[in-house]
């Protein structure tokens, strides 16, 4: 029996519409065991680049002026290496709850910082608080420090996380539409991309290019959420590029 179109769904038979419900919900539990094939140990998702990016954000801290900071340096240097140590151990152990809860904060407590920041430099701005040479060095350091926020919480959140992604073993649905998600199960197979995964460097490129670009240019995005996310991140970057380096070059 050949299956109707969906157009003519009202003119099939009772036995017929329920030999094509059951044919799509089979062919649905199919999708859902792709998407939870078993996780294997050679694909599990290295947590370092994220960690890494983390203690480059405490670096960036250091461009800044002391008047754009949170009191001492050192303080936040201090906490932030803390939560990434204890972050790794909770890794290693294999407390993932632990785990994800310290990611949480390391990431809100780099946003948190870097927002705070961001509003001391945009406000000090018309009473010229800050040498040309200190403004162009605090945006640079403050859209850097963009770029790796918002590639941590699309890291953080997208698809339930790393250990969640970790779980299902192939990626195949979440926020963002990447390049390899689109391609056939025999394509995947020949690029021997088949228990292919996103990590933080696609986050990463993916946040860089939203600060650059303004959008992103090969991953659509998909939820509500990450919109919203995209959004901010874009009119930060704005913010810091046309309002403070142009107001730097307009002093010089």
């Amino acid at each position: 029996m050949a299956i109707k179109r969906y157009g003519e769904a009202s003119s099939l038979l009772p036995g017929e519409a329920f030999v094509v419900a059951g044919r799509f919900r089979a062919s649905s539990a199919s999708n859902v065991l792709k998407c939870a094939m078993p996780v294997d140990a050679k694909h599990l998702e290295p947590r370092w680049p994220a960690m890494v990016a983390l203690l480059a954000v405490g670096g960036l801290r250091l461009a800044l002026p002391s008047s754009l900071a949170v009191g001492p340096d050192w303080l936040f240097l201090v906490v932030l290496g803390v939560l990434i140590l204890l972050y790794g151990l909770a890794g290693l152990l294999g407390r993932y709850g632990f785990s994800t809860v310290l990611g949480y904060l390391l990431v809100a407590l780099v946003t948190a910082d870097m927002s705070w920041s961001l509003g001391l430099l945009v406000a000090g701005l018309p009473s010229h608080q800050q040498t040309p040479i200190v403004l162009l060095r605090s945006a640079a350091a403050l859209w850097c420090t963009n770029i790796i926020v918002f590639a941590s919480w699309y890291w953080r959140l997208d698809a339930g996380g790393p250990h969640a992604r970790e779980q299902r073993g192939v990626h195949c649905d979440g926020a963002f539409l990447f390049p390899q998600m689109a391609l056939s199960p025999e394509a995947r197979r020949e690029m021997c991309e088949d228990t292919w995964s996103p990590g933080f460097i696609d986050y990463l490129f993916l946040a860089f290019n939203t600060s650059t670009a303004f959008s992103p240019t090969d991953s659509p995005v998909l939820t509500r959420w990450a919109k919203v996310l995209m959004m901010i991140q874009s009119f930060i970057s704005l913010a810091t590029v046309a309002l403070i380096a142009a107001r730097a070059v307009n002093i010089l």
